[in-house]
């Protein structure tokens, strides 16, 4: 009789990076078929924040240990995500990566 092997659920992105922190090679977990993204233009823009919510940015930057800009484009993307899904609609930049196509 033949056995038949379970197929391996993904390893969690998480548990990779552990393997690698710990030094161990991880390049088993990439497959090197993605495409590479041309990242678009950046445009500097300046925003007034409160002093207190400044201080919220700050306090979860630190937390994740990660740049108040980083805090910023992150919250940025996962509130206008989250107006598409609302609206049922598409981001600008995705649907002329469609029509790229």
């Amino acid at each position: 009789m033949k056995s038949t092997r379970k197929p391996r659920k993904p390893m969690p992105a998480e548990a990779i990076a552990r393997l690698a922190d710990l030094g161990i090679d991880v390049s088993r977990f990439f497959t090197n078929t993605g495409r590479m993204m041309m990242p678009a233009p950046i445009r500097r823009v300046n925003v007034d924040l409160a002093s207190g919510m400044l201080e919220e940015l700050d306090r979860a930057a630190k937390e994740l240990n990660i740049s108040r800009q980083a805090v910023i484009k992150t919250l940025i993307r996962q509130a206008l995500d989250q107006q598409y899904r609302l609206r049922g609609m598409q981001p600008a930049a995705k649907q002329r990566r469609q029509s790229n196509k």
